[in-house]
């Protein structure tokens, strides 16, 4: 299977929803988030770093349910920020974040 390049769009929500989980994070440390999400330390950090552009859906509701972050927040604001000015694009259950 022959995965296609990711959008400029899909990069930039990608950065965006990095940025929002470590502002969210705040003080608390990768470790412990990352612990009480399931997911490793380094999966986390790519993400934050928006290395990780599409992360898998369960891993973003993990964290976000970590941080007590609202899944329909984070993807509202995360179309805002990808192209502003404009409505979100696409409903929640097809987007791969």
């Amino acid at each position: 299977m022959v995965r296609e390049p990711l959008t400029e769009e899909q990069i930039e929500r990608g950065r965006v929803l990095g940025a929002m989980l470590r502002a969210a994070r705040a003080e608390r440390t990768m470790v412990d988030v990352a612990r009480r999400s399931g997911i490793s330390v380094e999966t986390l950090r790519k993400i934050e770093g928006g290395r990780i552009p599409t992360p898998a859906f369960f891993t973003v509701a993990a964290v976000a349910a970590t941080l007590d972050l609202s899944l329909d927040d984070l993807l509202r604001r995360t179309d805002m920020a990808a192209a502003p000015g404009t409505a979100p694009s696409t409903p929640l259950r097809d987007v791969a974040v």
